[in-house]
């Protein structure tokens, strides 16, 4: 099954949506929920507007979507979930760093943003395996 990849990426003021592997697949919003949401709208209104021999080859057969993240937009994301302490606490990587990553003031390198990817795939993964 083919996958449609949406990068979400963080402004000061916005989220922006785009498919990186499929053109005129776009959105905004506020926050990332209406981001998606807005990007889910723009790939249903690019169906409904074409004809199907119109339509990306990707889109024509089975697909899913993925959304992937830069680290500003993930951080973003979660600040109201993950305090910096936390982050800190599961990455390894100092608060004042992690500020500057979330409010775009710096880029990670390579070998932060994948501490950072780790980090929150083996809380994801700890977390899946808990039952109540």
């Amino acid at each position: 099954m083919e996958k449609l990849i949406i990068q979400i990426g963080a402004s000061p003021d916005f989220f922006g949506g785009f498919a990186i592997n499929c053109d005129g697949v776009y959105g905004s919003g506020k926050n990332v929920e209406e981001c998606k949401g807005n990007v889910l709208e723009g790939l249903r209104l690019l169906k409904e507007s074409r004809s199907i021999e119109q339509w990306p080859e990707l889109i024509k057969g089975e697909y899913e979507i993925e959304f992937r993240y830069d680290v500003q937009s993930i951080l973003s994301y979660y600040a109201n979930v993950f305090t910096k302490p936390a982050l800190e606490r599961l990455t390894g990587i100092n608060q004042k760093q992690l500020h500057h990553y979330a409010t775009g003031l710096k880029k990670p390198r390579e070998p932060q943003r994948r501490k950072i990817e780790d980090a929150l795939h083996k809380l994801g993964s700890e977390l899946l395996s808990v039952h109540l």
